[in-house]
């Protein structure tokens, strides 16, 4: 979790609730807070400072001021009894387990990641022709061959109708 602040050049509302609506789009993020008197932005969550500036760039200027670690208020501890420890003993092998399924599934996804580049090595090596199939063959020292576009179709011409009485060269017989 971190709490990223921001400083913007905010001038009235629908600026905020554009900022407001633009970085709660952003994947990862858990709360937004705008305080119009300094005129900061503060972003709590699991999302990278440099995504949200960029995103808060195009409606105004935005400066990062700190980055941080988000922290969360220590709640006070009531002791009332023997069935505390209980609970205390199960949330712990509760958090052992889910530490350990945790760790499990990455090494799971670890391992279909390598296998996965094994594949596609074994499939591009024996799958990959020496050269590109195309129109014509390159060698691969020179840059492909560019295809023009198509030349526009060819416009018919209008031809005129030629009354026979005025052609000379016709037989007519009377």
């Amino acid at each position: 979790m971190r709490k990223v602040v921001l400083k913007l050049d905010i001038l009235d509302e629908k600026v905020k609730q554009k900022a407001m609506t633009n970085v709660s789009s952003l994947f990862g993020v858990d709360s937004v807070a705008v305080d119009m008197k300094d005129k900061k932005l503060t972003v709590i969550g699991d999302v990278d400072p440099v995504s949200v500036v960029s995103k808060l760039r195009k409606i105004c200027h935005a400066d990062i001021i700190s980055v941080g670690p988000a922290k969360e208020p220590e709640k006070k501890k009531e002791e009332s009894g023997g069935g505390d420890k209980k609970k205390e003993e199960e949330k712990k092998k509760a958090e052992a387990l889910k530490a350990a399924y945790l760790a499990y599934q990455q090494q799971q996804q670890q391992q279909y990641y390598y296998q996965q580049q094994q594949q596609q090595q074994q499939y591009y090596q024996y799958n990959n022709p020496p050269y590109s199939y195309s129109y014509s063959y390159s060698y691969p020292q020179q840059p492909a061959a560019y295809y023009q576009y198509n030349n526009p179709p060819a416009v018919t011409p209008y031809y005129t109708r030629v009354v026979q009485d005025e052609n000379p060269n016709s037989c007519v017989i009377c």
